[in-house]
């Protein structure tokens, strides 16, 4: 039988962050809340019954999970391969992607100076 831990995703297993659906305020356990003097490292799930919004006062029951952020999307077994490129979050992914892409079209901007 397998571990459930190792059936998700390096993303999945972070902890996640919740954000306030009445304000937009992100609670983020890496952070904790220094208003509530909650520390850093405080998961969602571990706050206070009592704990409320830092910014609009509202209960824990009005925020949502918005996941994690990061961490790799992949499985721990598979970060050594792909150039490395597993070991990215996606918005490292993104930035890769995106400033190839920048990069190859002003390349080939460059190409019409050239007579």
């Amino acid at each position: 039988m397998s571990d459930p831990a190792q059936e998700k995703t390096l993303a999945e297993q972070a902890p996640a962050r919740y954000e306030c659906k009445s304000c937009g305020y992100v609670y983020e356990p890496d952070k904790g809340d220094s208003k509530s003097e909650i520390p850093s490292g405080t998961l969602f799930e571990d706050l206070p019954t009592d704990w409320h919004c830092p910014v609009c006062g509202v209960r824990k029951a009005q925020f949502r999970n918005i996941g994690s952020t990061g961490a790799p999307s992949g499985f721990q077994e598979n970060l050594n391969y792909g150039l490395g490129v597993n070991r990215l979050t996606p918005g490292q992914k993104n930035i890769l992607i995106f400033g190839s892409l920048a990069v190859a079209f002003l390349l080939f901007l460059s190409l019409y100076g050239l007579h």
